[in-house]
């Protein structure tokens, strides 16, 4: 099942036995029907056919029955911009680190606040381990580890 705004809001700050869903600064205008925005943390030039690495702005806590899918955001993939980072799993936490490709004939600028990636939240059935990898409480984009 994916999280409808209505139902978004409704778990932001609630804690259950899961934990809380944590989006963090958090703002209206980046609630979509199903889905939220986030907001690249700088200003970035993104060279033609490169991957860039960027990272959110927005600091994300998911709990143990949730999970989210990353989606480039429609107006920058009508530009030629591919997201590589794809899935977050239950129970991480931190900022999200972006691989931003440009695909388009020439380099892009990217402005901090754009909201540039779609987040669709999803709750997880049954019993879900949480993460505890390598990336957990992630700051700023991180490489590879």
């Amino acid at each position: 099942m994916i999280l409808s705004s209505q139902e978004i809001e409704k778990r932001l700050g609630e804690r259950s036995q899961d934990g809380a869903l944590v989006i963090r600064p958090f703002a209206a205008e980046c609630l979509q029907p199903a889905s939220y925005d986030l907001r690249i943390a700088e200003d970035l030039v993104l060279p033609r056919g490169i991957c860039t690495l960027a990272h959110s702005r927005e600091r994300v806590e998911l709990p143990a029955d949730l999970a989210a899918t990353l989606r480039t955001r429609s107006s920058f993939g009508r530009k030629g911009i591919l997201v590589t980072a794809g899935f977050v799993d239950p129970g991480f936490r931190g900022q999200l680190t972006l691989g931003l490709v440009n695909m388009g004939p020439e380099p892009l600028e990217v402005r901090k606040d754009d909201r540039v990636v779609q987040m669709i939240i999803h709750q997880v059935a049954g019993t879900a381990r949480s993460y505890e990898g390598k990336y957990q409480d992630s700051t700023g984009a991180v490489r590879a580890r």
